[in-house]
């Protein structure tokens, strides 16, 4: 079977993995307060200004490791620092986990960004909508899920979203859980091979370039105090290249006869 991580974000639909077997992954990571949705997950990853009495409390049946910024700063820089990669922890933990787990499949779930006015905006209640703050490396949440997803792909990992939201801006496949307990290895090798011959490679290695050209490597992490140095529009032509990257992926898959769509077109994984 493939090495399937689960990552665990807080929108409120999180919580349909509390009855989804543990039998088809392989690790689980929660973020922030999603260490709350289920007992059996092997990492808790959160950011430094999480609050200690949001903390699990220790006990026996505690066992998980916590990730902290000494050990996602240094794996998070490995694919071009925080400024590239989008400073909020889904993507952290994607980058995380790629570089620490390396896995066949990053499968997301509560990740999807999505705030909508006036309701429940994470499973706990309404809580800080942090990917949307001011940021220069949030501008565009799409093409950061658009850079993870290449990057992953590149490295070996399927990069997929488990949400049934109407609408996400963790921009990757998406995919269900059925889906995902029928994904043998063969099957994810197939998939590899589908999404890597979508991706257009010129605009990638343009995004690249820039990427070199500007140099916005922070190595401690804390690019919010180095802001004046980041040229907006720089950033955004690499976004721009990231989307552009993609935009022929197939995004929907039916999980009975492995058929993926974008656009109208059809593509197959066999396997």
């Amino acid at each position: 079977m493939p090495n399937i991580v689960l990552i665990l974000g807080s929108a409120a639909d999180v919580v349909r993995s509390r009855s989804w077997s543990r039998d088809v992954f392989t690790s689980i990571v929660a973020i922030n307060n999603a260490w709350a949705v289920r007992p059996d997950y092997d990492y808790l990853i959160h950011a430094d200004d999480f609050p200690d009495g949001r903390m699990p409390k220790p006990d026996g049946l505690y066992t998980a490791s916590v990730i902290r910024s000494d050990a996602y700063v240094t794996a998070q820089n490995k694919f071009g620092g925080f400024v590239y990669a989008g400073g909020t922890m889904a993507f952290t933990a994607g980058y995380w986990a790629l570089h620490t787990l390396k896995p066949d499949v990053l499968a997301f779930l509560g990740c999807d960004m999505m705030y909508p006015p006036s309701t429940m905006t994470h499973f706990y209640g309404v809580g800080t909508a942090d990917p949307l703050r001011d940021d220069v490396t949030l501008k565009s949440l799409e093409a950061k899920a658009a850079r993870l997803f290449i990057k992953a792909l590149r490295r070996g990992t399927i990069c997929l979203n488990l949400s049934d939201l109407s609408e996400s801006r963790l921009a990757i496949p998406r995919v269900t859980l059925p889906f995902l307990n029928r994904l043998t290895t063969g099957r994810a090798k197939a998939l590899k091979a589908v999404f890597t011959q979508a991706i257009r490679e010129t605009p990638e290695a343009q995004a690249e370039a820039l990427e070199a050209q500007c140099g916005y490597m922070v190595e401690n992490g804390k690019y919010w105090e180095r802001m004046p140095e980041f040229d907006d529009t720089a950033l955004r032509q690499i976004d721009h290249s990231w989307s552009l990257s993609a935009e022929e992926i197939p995004t929907s898959a039916n999980p009975r006869d492995g058929c993926w769509k974008r656009g109208g077109v059809r593509k197959v994984a066999h396997g």
